[in-house]
């Protein structure tokens, strides 16, 4: 099912569709950013220019880096250290794209899980009570 993201151009929004699909555990979010997390860690997005930017550990975003001649992404003036921005061509080739799409699944899996916003109300709605 496709949601409509302004501004990023329908061919991209479909080729990372279909990239997301290649994993049914997988659910892809934003209305207006295309993302995709897990654990309350986004491992892959789109840029309003249809750019997908990964999110891959040391070892492996240097190798990418390195074989596909590109960089870490850029959004909003502020250099996303753990972020690589995958060339077009990439990005066409979804059998090859899904090795790097599954280790930055595997990745932030590894990652401890941030709390929900619900787990911190609670928290802070204990505290307050305590505190009373």
């Amino acid at each position: 099912m496709s949601k409509a993201a302004s501004g990023v151009p329908e061919e991209k929004l479909a080729l990372y569709e279909k990239l997301v699909a290649t994993n049914p555990g997988i659910e892809r979010k934003g209305a207006t950013m295309p993302y995709t997390s897990l654990n309350g860690h986004m491992f892959s997005f789109l840029t309003k220019t249809g750019t997908l930017a990964l999110r891959l550990p040391d070892d492996e975003r240097d190798a990418f880096i390195k074989k596909y001649k590109t960089q870490l992404c850029e959004q909003h003036g502020r250099i996303m250290r753990e972020y690589v921005e995958v060339p077009d061509a990439l990005l066409k080739k979804t059998r090859e794209l899904k090795k790097y799409f599954d280790l930055s699944f595997a990745y932030v899996g590894s990652l401890k899980p941030k709390p929900t916003k619900r787990a911190k109300k609670k928290t802070t709605k204990k505290k307050s009570a305590k505190e009373r």
